[in-house]
């Protein structure tokens, strides 16, 4: 059995459970729970603060974690990462009044910052010479240069809105951060043949995340440029048609890569050109 110690609520929690069900397993959730047991692979499920989660998991308290690698690092204990998980993407950055002049992170010398990430934004600064006062607050630091606490604040930031909505700009990207996978550092040999299972559906799923299954018809004389295009797992399948001087060909592209190499080849001659979501992709 392992016990999986992930965010009780909020976005990333959301985000590890719904990694844990598309890996097959099943499990009974609720709010009022702090923990639950799948009903088809030995996992159990703690629902804990993210900030405690390195801890427990350092402790064997749980065996495993998903969190944060910004709450991780911010811990001390980087050397438990397993592995990036890919998502819950931000960043820590600092950030000032809109109206205020900003050069260099030299303009924060002698400054009054407020942070809940000292040790992450101690770092950085010791790394640029910056020497600086460091207001350690757990929660509202985007409120601090209003009421006068600090001249600027250091924060996880997604999308920006909330720095905007309080005449904040940001400056300087200090870290960034996705969610990863833990471990504790005591594993039996069965618990790590476990997570050895458990890595190898995630890393499934990852995979099937990025990429898109394409079929497509091509002209024979322009195949070699369409395999060229599609490079797939190994490369592509292909399969003559009825009509004599055509195939069909299938791969695998990437997210990021399928509107420019669609474009490609159509501009080689491809037709009937059709984008499947995969569920699953084994290396």
């Amino acid at each position: 059995m392992l016990r999986l110690a992930i965010q009780k609520s909020g976005r990333l929690s959301e985000d590890s459970l719904q990694l844990i069900r598309e890996c097959g397993i099943n499990f009974i959730s609720s709010s009022y729970k702090l923990k639950t047991e799948a009903t088809n692979f030995p996992l159990e499920i703690l629902f804990l603060r993210d900030d405690d989660i390195p801890g427990y998991v350092q402790d064997g308290v749980a065996d495993l974690g998903i969190v944060g690698q910004n709450v991780l690092v911010e811990a001390g204990y980087a050397a438990l990462e397993v592995e990036a998980l890919g998502f819950s993407k931000c960043r820590l950055s600092l950030a000032v009044p809109r109206a205020d002049a900003y050069a260099s992170v030299a303009a924060l010398q002698g400054k009054n910052i407020a942070t809940s990430y000292p040790n992450i934004l101690g770092r950085y600064l010791a790394e640029h010479g910056v020497q600086a006062h460091l207001h350690t607050i757990s929660g509202s630091v985007e409120i601090a240069p209003s009421i006068g606490l600090a001249e600027a604040i250091c924060d996880i930031v997604s999308s920006g809105s909330t720095l905007l909505g309080n005449g904040l700009r940001e400056v300087e990207t200090v870290f960034r951060s996705e969610a990863v996978l833990i471990a504790q550092p005591k594993l039996s040999a069965a618990q790590t043949e476990l997570l050895a299972q458990l890595q190898f559906r995630m890393q499934a799923v990852r995979r099937a995340r990025c990429s898109k299954y394409i079929l497509l018809n091509a002209p024979v004389a322009a195949l070699d440029e369409v395999r060229r295009l599609l490079p797939g797992i190994k490369s592509p399948t292909v399969t003559p048609l009825a009509e004599s001087g055509w195939v069909s060909v299938q791969s695998v592209v990437q997210e990021d890569d399928f509107w420019h190499i669609t474009s490609q080849l159509k501009a080689v001659g491809a037709e009937g050109i059709l984008v499947l979501p995969i569920e699953k992709m084994i290396a």
